[in-house]
């Protein structure tokens, strides 16, 4: 079973996120900011990791670069409400960028695509 982190600050984001993807078969967890994020990478070693970019202390982008730090060869995906961080010349070392939506179906795309490889 892979395993996905998804760092989010928010619960009702997380919680989401944990119950459509345990639904579909990955185990998942969860942390809240950027400090349980780089905890949590380190203690389970996930396959994959989903990070918020906008989030007190930590933000994402920083969170990206201390994972970058640690491991080049797990996927990252930024996924955030924001659009114009696309541009941000930071984001590039995720490997995929995904708008947040109600609808799952292309962050659980861009998933599939990145654990296939």
């Amino acid at each position: 079973m892979k395993k996905i982190l998804f760092v989010d600050d928010e619960e009702s984001i997380r919680l989401l996120y944990k119950e459509e993807f345990e639904e579909n078969g990955y185990e998942v967890i969860l942390a809240s900011n950027g400090e349980a994020a780089l905890e949590k990478f380190a203690q389970t070693s996930p396959d994959l990791i989903v990070i918020d970019i906008k989030m007190p202390g930590m933000d994402g982008l920083e969170v990206l670069k201390k994972i970058r730090e640690q491991s080049k060869d797990v996927p990252v995906i930024l996924c955030t409400a924001y659009g114009e961080y696309k541009q941000n010349l930071e984001t590039w070392a995720s490997d995929e960028y995904v708008v947040k939506s109600a609808n799952l179906e292309s962050l659980f795309n861009k998933v599939e695509e990145l654990l296939a490889r």
